[in-house]
């Protein structure tokens, strides 16, 4: 049995930071969970609807929190989306794969990391797609600390006044950011209410949790009504104890000692996600 698709990204973020020796490594082990239960399929459904990332026909995404962008590059590559020598040169010289997603690559339809604008391209995506007819949805993670960022909030109201259900955001409430606790920066509390009131069809999930973050997204309905945002309450640094809710790993890199902790802790974890394990022979994710 392979080990749960959460556990390989995690895996993946760090064995490529540690390479790389770059941080971002908390905020991508953060959403882990979350990109495990967009890209990794399940018998309930719920998932990304894209059976190619050349189809014009699938499912858009906006990793507005671009900085997080390992946990999408290793979702990439256990769909076989990556070979194993492209993912080896993130942070290299004249790669496609930086720090921040670029559209140059195969499965990014945005670039991102100017946070506070991804929202938008989320929003002009689920408008272009009902414009169109088409029955394709689009998704947007962001940060927490993004909604401290007004441009989000013009998105949020044109997203609810166009009544765009085609769109799903997931709030990534881990509670801090580049520099301090979101509480501390700027307090965003009841963030849920924030939503309901701007006209958001609002859902609370544990954002460790990628079943029910399916589950959620299955029972939406996506062709008529409000936008809908799940506010995903996850612990920054998951799955890695030295790194949970500590500030600094935004941006360090780790030591060898730090780096074989790390890599021993989240070999340990046994959470499961019900079908999200990689075929061995082929790479595909069922």
């Amino acid at each position: 049995m392979r080990p749960p698709l959460a556990r390989q990204i995690r895996r993946i973020i760090l064995e490529q930071s540690k390479r790389a020796h770059v941080g971002h490594i908390g905020s991508a082990l953060s959403i882990a969970d979350i990109i495990a239960a967009l890209y990794g399929g399940s018998s309930i459904g719920g998932s990304l609807r894209i059976e190619s990332p050349d189809d014009p026909e699938r499912d858009r995404f906006v990793l507005s929190k671009g900085h997080a962008v390992l946990a999408l590059y290793a979702a990439f590559f256990l769909k076989g989306w990556l070979t194993e020598e492209s993912l080896n040169t993130y942070c290299g010289d004249g790669t496609a794969l930086g720090v921040h997603p670029e559209h140059i690559l195969r499965g990014v339809d945005f670039a991102t990391g100017s946070l506070g604008q991804g929202l938008s391209l989320g929003v002009g995506a689920a408008l272009a797609a009902r414009l169109q007819g088409s029955a394709r949805r689009a998704f947007v993670v962001v940060s927490d600390a993004e909604c401290n960022e007004g441009s989000l909030w013009e998105a949020v109201m044109f997203a609810a006044h166009h009544q765009l259900s085609n769109l799903v955001v997931i709030v990534d409430l881990n509670g801090q950011q580049a520099l301090g606790y979101t509480r501390e920066v700027m307090s965003l509390e009841p963030l849920g209410e924030r939503w309901r009131a701007f006209g958001w069809d609002v859902h609370s999930v544990d954002g460790h949790d990628a079943e029910a973050i399916q589950e959620i997204i299955a029972g939406l309905n996506m062709t008529a009504g409000p936008p809908h945002v799940l506010i995903a309450r996850t612990t920054f640094g998951r799955g890695v104890s030295f790194m949970e809710n500590q500030i600094k790993w935004h941006y360090w890199p780790m030591s060898d000692e730090e780096y074989d902790q790390a890599l021993g802790e989240v070999a340990t974890q046994v959470r499961a996600m019900p079908g999200a394990e990689i075929e061995p022979a082929t790479g595909a994710i069922q």
